[in-house]
C-alpha cells in the first residue's frame, strides 16, 4: 500500500490491537474480518461507499454499524469503524486492509500460544509444497474445483502437521484468495507476521540440513547484521551441492558450490 492507504492501515492496526487487548474473542474477530473482506469484495457499491473520501468518517462508521451491528462481534465493529474512517488511496486497499487485519489476529493468537515461529515455518512449508507441485498448484487454482474440495485438499496436506492458525491461513489463501495465486497470498500473510513481530525472515537454501548449532549461529549472525531477530526458513535443495544461499528480502548472498562452479565456467568460457 502507498500514500494514504499506508497510514490508514497503521491506524487500523492500532484499533485492532486495542480490541485484542480488551479481552475480545480473537478467533471470532478474525473470522468476522475474513467474512467482511469477502462481502466488501463482492459489492463494488459498498466498497466505494466505505472508501469514499468525500464522506466524513462518522457517516462511514454509521454505515458500518447499520449494516453489521448484531451480525459480528462488538470488537469487530470497532475495528471496521476504524478502517472505514481512514482515507484510502484505492477502494481495493480498504478490503485488503480488512483481510490483513484478520491475518494479524491469527498471528496474535499464535503469539499468545507461544507458537508463532512454528506457524510461520509451517505456512512457508505449505507454500513451498504448493509451488513445487504443478499438479497441486493447478488444482488449487482451478476455478472449476469447488471451494469445499479445495479446503479438503488443504486439510489432507496439513492434517496432524500444523497448528490451527496455520490451517486457517492456508484455507484462506486457497479457498478465498481474492484473485491471487496461493503463493502470493501466503507471502502477504508472512509479511504481516514478520511486521507484527518486528523480525525479518531469511530463506536459507542448503544441500543438507543445518545442525542446531549451525542454525543458531547463522540466526545470531544475521540478527546482528540487521539489528533485529531473523527467523530462518531452511530449504533443502541437493542441486546446490554444498555451501549456502541466504535471502533476506531483496538481498541475496549466494555461496553455494553450484553458483561458484557456474561463475567459474562463465569466466573460463569467456
Amino acid at each position: 500500500m502507498q500514500g494514504a492507504s499506508r497510514g490508514g492501515l497503521i491506524e487500523s492496526r492500532k484499533a485492532l490491537q486495542g480490541v485484542l487487548e480488551s479481552g475480545a474473542d480473537w478467533s471470532a474477530v478474525s473470522e468476522d474480518l475474513f467474512s467482511v473482506a469477502g462481502v466488501i469484495d463482492g459489492s463494488a457499491t459498498l466498497r466505494r461507499a466505505l472508501a469514499d473520501p468525500s464522506r466524513d468518517a462518522e457517516s462511514k462508521r454509521g454505515l458500518v454499524r447499520r449494516l453489521l451491528e448484531g451480525k459480528v462481534q462488538p470488537g469487530t465493529l470497532d475495528v471496521l469503524g476504524a478502517v472505514a474512517s481512514q482515507r484510502w488511496s484505492k477502494a481495493r486497499d480498504l478490503s485488503d486492509a480488512v483481510e490483513l487485519l484478520a491475518v494479524e489476529a491469527q498471528v496474535a493468537m499464535s503469539e499468545s500460544a507461544g507458537r508463532a515461529d512454528d506457524v510461520e515455518e509451517q505456512l512457508f512449508r505449505f507454500e513451498r509444497t504448493v509451488t513445487g507441485s504443478p499438479e497441486l498448484r493447478e488444482a488449487l487454482s482451478d476455478p472449476q474445483l469447488p471451494a469445499e474440495r479445495k479446503g479438503q485438499v488443504v486439510d489432507q496436506l496439513l492434517a496432524g502437521k500444523a497448528h490451527p492458525e496455520t490451517r486457517r491461513l492456508a484455507h484462506q489463501a486457497v479457498v478465498a484468495g481474492r484473485g491471487r495465486k496461493v503463493s502470493t497470498a501466503i507471502e502477504e500473510y508472512l509479511s504481516v507476521a514478520a511486521a507484527r513481530r518486528e523480525q525479518l525472515s531469511a530463506v536459507v537454501t542448503v544441500a543438507s540440513p543445518l545442525s542446531q548449532e549451525q542454525h543458531d549461529r547463522l540466526a545470531a549472525a544475521l540478527g546482528q547484521t540487521y539489528g533485529r531477530p531473523v527467523l530462518l526458513k531452511v530449504v533443502l535443495d541437493p542441486q546446490v551441492v554444498g555451501g549456502i544461499r541466504v535471502q533476506v528480502g531483496d538481498e541475496v548472498v549466494d555461496g553455494t558450490i553450484v553458483t561458484k562452479l557456474d561463475a567459474a565456467r562463465r569466466h573460463f568460457g569467456a
